[in-house]
């Protein structure tokens, strides 16, 4: 073990930001994240079969993963539905998903319920109008920064980071310092610098 400081994390968000992000209660327990837009640039790759592939970030699945191990459930509810969609969050272990949800409030409020939580201990990221309901359901919700106006415009946060290129990561990175989670989880010894707490 070495004798070395604990490394004091780099990130800072405003003090009311973070307050935002805490939610009720016990704080948030379970982050709802759209698909095209968030963790993807919301561009389709169409050929003459069908969708071929989406593009996701590794920073923002890293992020997923942290949320999960903080003990917030990542929650996908997603407008389509894709082979590639669904390996991705198979490969992140997100078991709570929607996909090709057409309300996506609808297929939402079943997976939040049976989490045991009330919304006020939800957080949410989205992009476009079929997100809008659950943004606002929601006790905090971001949007990366080229959602629609309309999203803009009704949630907490836009991410400085794209969609695509880190604005998930950036949301979950704000709700575990909001946690209190972020700085314990960079000192881990699978990320600290030295291999020890």
């Amino acid at each position: 073990m070495s004798d070395a400081a604990p490394r004091s994390p780099a990130l800072r968000f405003a003090p009311e930001l973070l307050l935002a992000a805490r939610g009720a209660g016990d704080g948030i327990a379970a982050a709802i994240f759209d698909v095209d837009g968030v963790l993807t640039d919301g561009r389709i790759y169409l050929g003459e079969a069908g969708e071929i592939f989406k593009a996701f970030s590794t920073l923002d699945g890293q992020g997923m993963k942290l949320l999960a191990e903080a003990g917030i459930v990542p929650i996908v509810v997603s407008g389509r539905d894709s082979p590639a969609v669904r390996r991705r969050m198979s490969d992140l272990g997100v078991g709570h998903a929607a996909y090709g949800a057409a309300d996506k409030m609808a297929a939402a409020a079943p997976l939040v319920a049976a989490l045991g939580v009330g919304w006020d201990r939800v957080a949410a990221i989205g992009d476009d109008w079929p997100d809008l309901p659950i943004l606002q359901r929601a006790a905090f919700s971001c949007a990366p920064p080229h959602a629609h106006v309309e999203v803009r415009a009704v949630v907490d946060h836009v991410t400085a980071a794209a969609a695509g290129f880190g604005a998930a990561r950036e949301f979950c990175d704000l709700l575990l310092v909001a946690a209190g989670r972020y700085a314990g989880l960079l000192r881990a010894p699978q990320y600290a610098r030295d291999g020890s707490r």
